[in-house]
């Protein structure tokens, strides 16, 4: 992977020999994300052999200053591409690379996308090398590196956020994307997916699997607007994620709900006030706690109506 993530459960303490070594064991090459890293647990345990376990020495052993997550290591330039087209990034985007490495998915951002990205990454290492690989492709001016936690830092203002990490992390990150980030962000990860938020659409590319989701927004509730025929509808949506269910009815008679869809800001409903009459089709666009409707029947006949929590 391409990149390095701070330890976000609260700092390296010890060595957990039983969770090292299931952590080792779990890459073994025998899947796509088992062959990211071979973990060599017995090079580290010779530094113990020049230790003073009496206190004798003048030294006392430092600790070790960084404690990563993920293994570092590089995408591919054509995966690299591939994730930038999937996530759809342009030049009113702000794309965050999380765990950005050597910035190369910041840097192709702003080279190839005309896109201003951030990169954020605990290893000042590899921050100082990608703002100097910024500056050598001369877009240092679009982009930015940050050395950070990336459970810390605010990614509010994205709108794509871009992941190589592992299932693990991506479920612990889940939370705080789907919290902070606007809806309609567009997010793509390599290779790991996050658990029950099934992804909106999944993609195999040259060996690889890339996953892209778009925030929903929060429409579950009553939810009330009018027909231009002044017949009322009144709908309640329960939803998970992005999945929407509900009921629905129409001058408060039950009518029928045929399908629903949302898309980050964007709910499209098929409803019918019986089963033999025609599909009434809306897009409801919401924002907070408010909504807009457009009655979907054709070029000479949408509507704008307004659409409310109630």
């Amino acid at each position: 992977m391409h990149r390095d993530i701070v330890n976000h459960r609260g700092g390296f303490s010890g060595f957990d020999d039983d969770l090292a070594l299931d952590d080792a064991s779990s890459f073994d090459g025998s899947s796509e994300r088992d062959s990211y890293a071979e973990f060599d647990i017995y090079s580290d345990l010779d530094a113990f052999s020049d230790l003073d376990l009496h206190g004798d020495s003048d030294h006392a052993p430092e600790e070790p200053e960084l404690f990563l997550d993920v293994p570092y290591v590089p995408t591919d330039e054509k995966v690299v591409a591939e994730i930038l087209a999937l996530a759809g990034v342009g030049p009113k985007d702000v794309l965050y690379d999380l765990g950005s490495g050597d910035g190369r998915i910041v840097v192709a951002a702003a080279n190839q996308r005309n896109a201003r990205a951030v990169g954020i990454d605990l290893d000042p290492v590899r921050v100082a090398d990608a703002m100097e690989y910024a500056g050598h492709t001369g877009v240092e001016y679009l982009v930015d590196f940050i050395e950070g936690n990336i459970f810390a830092e605010d990614i509010s203002a994205a709108s794509v956020v871009t992941l190589y990490l592992l299932d693990s992390v991506n479920l612990e990150l889940r939370a705080q994307l789907l919290n902070t980030l606007r809806p309609g962000t567009r997010i793509v990860s390599h290779a790991f997916d996050m658990s029950d938020w099934k992804a909106d659409e999944r993609r195999a590319f040259a060996g690889a699997t890339l996953y892209k989701w778009v925030v929903p927004a929060n429409v579950e509730g009553f939810w009330e607007w009018q027909r231009p025929d002044g017949k009322s509808y009144r709908i309640e949506l329960k939803q998970v994620y992005q999945h929407v269910t509900g009921k629905v009815w129409l001058d408060g008679k039950k009518a029928h709900l045929e399908s629903a869809s949302l898309s980050g800001t964007r709910l499209g409903l098929m409803l019918k006030e019986n089963e033999t009459a025609p599909f009434d089709c809306f897009t409801l666009t919401f924002s907070d706690a408010s909504a807009e409707s457009r009655r979907d029947g054709g070029a000479a006949r949408s509507e704008l109506l307004s659409v409310a929590l109630v």
